[in-house]
């Protein structure tokens, strides 16, 4: 029934990247432009659509994109864009608990994703994610070191996929302690493991 989602698609992420990019112009504040707009857009798009998984992991995908892709456009920091979406996503769905942390993995999933496409920084953007989980887990009541470690499970997961070397500079970047939490990683299945071959 929702076949228009492609084209529904391409117009969230460039309404995000759009967004952010003038907000930025106008204020010439990259982090508090990412956070503030992509909360905004969340919100929005969430309350349109209801709290449905698939719409969410959908929509996300999307704002993460256009957020990323507006962060390369005005030359701003990954880290601080990054840190942006996972905020933006946290303040937009309110989303405690284990919604919440499938939220902020599929967000970190297509940060990685999407960062790689540019070429960006993706050791940058995988420690901005997890600050931006740590602290978008304050806000909404989420455990902190759960939000890290699904941040950054999240983006080895994308890494992996995207190549060996991507993986190296995400774990190195998500290992240790992050905005005063230990990042625990949460090993992700390998696509060529014995159990998912077909």
């Amino acid at each position: 029934m929702t076949k228009h989602t492609e084209g529904q698609d391409v117009g969230l992420v460039e309404t995000v990247k759009e967004g952010i990019v003038s907000t930025i112009e106008g204020t010439g504040d990259v982090a508090g432009a990412m956070v503030d707009t992509v909360s905004k857009t969340v919100a929005k798009t969430i309350g349109g659509i209801g709290n449905i998984a698939g719409s969410l992991v959908s929509a996300t995908s999307q704002v993460a994109q256009g957020t990323i892709h507006a962060a390369v456009e005005v030359g701003g920091d990954l880290g601080d864009a990054a840190k942006g979406v996972v905020l933006g996503v946290l303040r937009g769905t309110k989303n405690a608990g284990d919604a919440g942390l499938q939220a902020i993995g599929h967000t970190a999933e297509s940060v990685i994703k999407t960062t790689a496409s540019t070429a960006g920084d993706l050791g940058s953007a995988a420690k901005g994610l997890v600050e931006g989980a740590v602290e978008g887990a304050r806000e909404v009541g989420l455990d902190t070191a759960q939000a890290a470690s699904a941040a950054a499970t999240g983006a080895l997961r994308a890494a992996g996929e995207v190549g060996s070397e991507a993986g190296s500079q995400v774990r190195q970047a998500v290992s240790g302690t992050i905005a005063g939490v230990r990042v625990v990683l949460k090993e992700p299945l390998k696509s060529d493991g014995s159990k998912t071959q077909h």
